[in-house]
């Protein structure tokens, strides 16, 4: 399996006299489900692109535990924290799905975004985009119960709003990986699950879990951090 830079999304719009020098070094790789691609603490800098299936990223707590800290598509990027300030790795990335990823080195990727302002503006969007979700997750975790961290999830997972106002996760959320998100026991979220199921705020259909008032759930959340 092979391509060229200018095929990753990232890239799009860039001359190829800007790309063509570091293709080269460019790896073409494909990862089974459940691979592991970077652990912990892994010293390597290179920059990985999400070309098809996806990834999961994971952060370990001191204490051990792990939690979910995003799960990134086709079309994605994974690494460049690494090469921006050449640390070792602070997460690990498990493959999801078969996946087909370049592997662009850290000295490469820096160089590109040195020749191109253009790909430096949107590295700068990248990583605003992701300091204002991680922000927005803090305030969650230090102002919100579980109930209201759940409800969040809830309605951060979901597709928009359908005709009727009802949005609905496809494939159903697995109970454990809310939890997981949300720094909660499986248990806990089992329950407010259930509850929000037989209140009629949520049901189950063929294949999806959906949200019927979502408004309940934004209501809550909003009333919870206002206090």
């Amino acid at each position: 399996m092979s391509g060229t830079l200018a095929d990753i999304p990232f890239f799009r719009g860039l001359p190829a006299e800007t790309l063509r020098p570091h293709g080269d070094r460019a790896l073409w790789l494909v990862a089974a489900p459940g691979r592991l691609i970077l652990d912990f603490d892994d010293p390597s800098d290179d920059v990985f692109f999400v070309l098809s299936g996806g990834v999961r990223v994971t952060v370990r707590t001191p204490g051990g535990r792990e939690l979910i800290l995003d799960d990134v598509p086709a079309g994605g990027f994974f690494g460049d924290m690494a090469a921006i300030d050449g640390a070792p790795r602070s997460a690990s990335v498990t493959a999801l799905h078969r996946t087909r990823i370049c592997r662009l080195p850290g000295a490469a990727f820096m160089a590109i975004l040195a020749e191109a302002p253009v790909l430096s503006r949107r590295m700068m969007q990248v990583l605003t985009a992701r300091i204002r979700e991680a922000n927005a997750r803090m305030l969650e975790l230090t102002s919100l119960d579980i109930r209201h961290r759940l409800y969040s999830e809830l309605l951060r997972a979901a597709a928009p709003p359908a005709a009727d106002g009802s949005r609905s996760m496809s494939p159903p959320p697995v109970q454990q990986i809310l939890a997981l998100r949300i720094g909660a026991r499986r248990e806990a979220v089992s329950r407010e699950v259930a509850r929000l199921l037989r209140e009629g705020v949520l049901a189950r259909s063929r294949g999806a879990l959906v949200i019927l008032a979502p408004e309940v759930l934004e209501h809550a959340v909003a009333a919870r951090l206002a206090t």
